[in-house]
């Protein structure tokens, strides 16, 4: 698809420019309109999810690297960045092989909400790395849509994108919900808290539901879990009092699963 690449050599040039913009500030992306993709395997998982390319760039020092090959010939444009100048855009001791800025895409610039599918809720999450952990968890075991409320880390930022590892591609994301977009969902709501009655494997579960999982250290606020038509608990006989939340959103979604299929 892409010409012979150019090259950019200069710290002002718009490309590196927005780059650094959408690597210093975690939800730049909702104003420039435009994501970072940093890595092979998060730009492949884009292609096999039908997503376009749109400007691949890459250090010189990776110029002869016959593996990115197909990355490149996917782009619309592709650019070799001056190795000290790439160092410095991407920040990192290890900066990767190759990269690409890609147009935030339509379904997620309208950031409406799809009614009766399964659903996981972030309520306030802050760590990109649970965010990210957790999206990968719902892509793997069938839930179809992501809404995070407001307050929760942007789902878009590239370190959230690292660690979904391209959980993004397969889910329908919605970011900074209303309580509008709670009950548009029109599915039962599902929550952990330790004062549950019912075990998550005995309880019967609702099939499509929302699962509603909130920050790290306060939980899901308590107006939110009074929304909830169900609650259960995870067992703990190791006695410790709570789980890493994205740990408890895999248990919690690898059981509405098995339920499922059974």
């Amino acid at each position: 698809m892409t010409a012979t690449p150019d090259t950019l050599s200069a710290r002002d040039n718009p490309a590196l420019v927005l780059l650094r913009k959408l690597l210093a500030q975690p939800a730049a992306y909702r104003r420039q309109g435009q994501l970072w993709l940093e890595g092979d395997h998060l730009l492949q998982a884009a292609l096999q999810r039908g997503w376009l390319l749109g400007h691949v760039l890459l250090p010189l020092a990776h110029a002869a690297d016959g593996s990115l090959m197909p990355l490149r010939r996917a782009a619309r444009r592709c650019s070799l960045v001056d190795n000290a100048l790439w160092q410095e855009a991407c920040g990192q001791q290890s900066p990767p092989r190759i990269g690409a800025l890609v147009a935030l895409p339509a379904a997620a610039a309208a950031n409406a909400v799809q009614p009766g599918v399964s659903t996981v809720v972030l309520a306030g999450l802050q760590d990109a790395g649970n965010v990210g952990s957790i999206l990968r968890s719902a892509a793997a075991l069938g839930v179809a849509q992501v809404l995070a409320l407001a307050g929760t880390a942007a789902l878009w930022s590239p370190k959230v994108l690292r660690a979904g590892m391209g959980a993004h591609f397969a889910l329908h994301v919605v970011e900074q919900g209303s309580e509008a977009d709670l009950a548009a969902l029109q599915v039962p709501r599902v929550a952990t808290t330790s004062h549950a009655g019912a075990l998550l494997h005995e309880a019967a579960l609702p099939q499509p539901c929302a699962w509603l999982f909130g920050h790290e250290g306060q939980g899901l606020p308590a107006e939110l879990l009074a929304r909830c038509e169900h609650t259960v608990r995870i067992p703990q006989p190791g006695g410790e009092e709570s789980l890493n939340v994205a740990a408890a959103a895999a248990i919690c979604l690898y059981e509405g699963l098995r339920q499922r299929r059974q």
